[in-house]
């Protein structure tokens, strides 16, 4: 892992200076906000995954970081209107926009980023580019959707939840990887070959995602421990739990889980019982599976640094704590 380390170490700066410089640009009313959550961290996956394509496909310019950026503005914008719909209290360790800022702030700090990421997708005048970038949200924002209207009827249903993690997290992380070919001329074959890798990439990093919800603690994951459960949500290591169990007790799980009307204690006794069945670990199994397709997708990429450090960075994705 080391080359991805010195990689990241080599580019991050660059990414977070000029999302910096974009922020700054801002009118006074969201600039805070965006500042707040662009500065708050994040693992800039993205970006780096745009860039890292793009040098793949044997792309030397350095005017890459627009179109890479761009994605993360698309990702901060999300996270910016997910916090205010489910009320969130912390972000990466940090409090929650809306309350810092208020939500008329944060609502319309969202909008902006959305707005100015479409815009820097569109200084390559690459209509490919803004077609992904079009294309990337929507699917983000419908799969934002499927979870809220799957909350308000949770079920046990592994289809319906592998949908609504492909939509929220997996596409763009895809688009991601579509753009950096895209930007760097390279054929259809080639920009769904590092699709399909973004798109299985995504998956598995969602999946530890809700795997560390009831796994690490807040000083790590920067979120309340279990705070997937108590918004209501249902993720893997939860439908892994209740499939082991009594039908009738699932039934009356899920009515709870509907109204939010789960306990203190039986939040407790959930998170203790998802631990106990090891299920957390069991997710991550799954999202293995799905890191060894991404890495698969790579074999038809000639060899280089940046291949080295896509497969790297597949391989990170089961090691994340946080």
């Amino acid at each position: 892992m080391n080359e991805l380390l010195i990689y990241f170490q080599r580019e991050l700066p660059g990414i977070n200076a000029f999302l910096d410089s974009e922020a700054d640009k801002l009118n006074g009313l969201v600039k805070a906000v965006a500042k707040h959550i662009i500065g708050s961290g994040g693992k800039r996956i993205r970006p780096m995954l745009t860039l890292l394509m793009a040098r793949a496909m044997g792309y030397d310019k350095d005017d890459y970081h627009a179109i890479a950026c761009s994605l993360e503005l698309l990702h901060s914008a999300t996270l910016l209107h997910d916090d205010y719909l489910d009320d969130a209290e912390i972000r990466r360790g940090k409090a929650a926009s809306h309350l810092v800022f208020g939500r008329t702030e944060t609502i319309l700090a969202g909008d902006v980023l959305l707005a100015l990421a479409n815009e820097m997708g569109a200084r390559y005048g690459n209509a490919r580019l803004s077609w992904l970038l079009a294309k990337g949200i929507m699917e983000t924002a419908v799969g934002e959707i499927e979870e809220i209207e799957f909350s308000k009827n949770p079920s046990l249903d592994r289809d319906t939840y592998m949908e609504i993690i492909i939509g929220k997290t997996a596409r763009l992380i895809e688009c991601a990887c579509r753009c950096g070919v895209t930007l760097a001329g390279g054929t259809q074959e080639q920009e769904d070959a590092a699709g399909e890798y973004g798109l299985n990439l995504g998956i598995a990093f969602q999946l530890v995602d809700d795997a560390l919800d009831y796994a690490s603690p807040t000083s790590e994951t920067g979120k309340p421990e279990g705070g997937d459960l108590k918004e209501g949500k249902v993720t893997l290591p939860l439908i892994l739990l209740m499939e082991d169990g009594d039908e009738a007790g699932s039934e009356a799980f899920l009515e709870a889980l509907k109204d939010c009307s789960l306990t203190g204690d039986q939040c407790e006794a959930i998170l203790g019982q998802v631990r106990e069945g090891r299920y957390s670990e069991k997710t991550r199994d799954e999202a293995a599976a799905y890191v060894e397709k991404a890495k698969s997708c790579l074999a038809g990429f000639a060899p280089s640094e940046e291949l080295t450090i896509l497969g790297q960075a597949a391989d990170f994705v089961l090691t994340r704590t946080k």
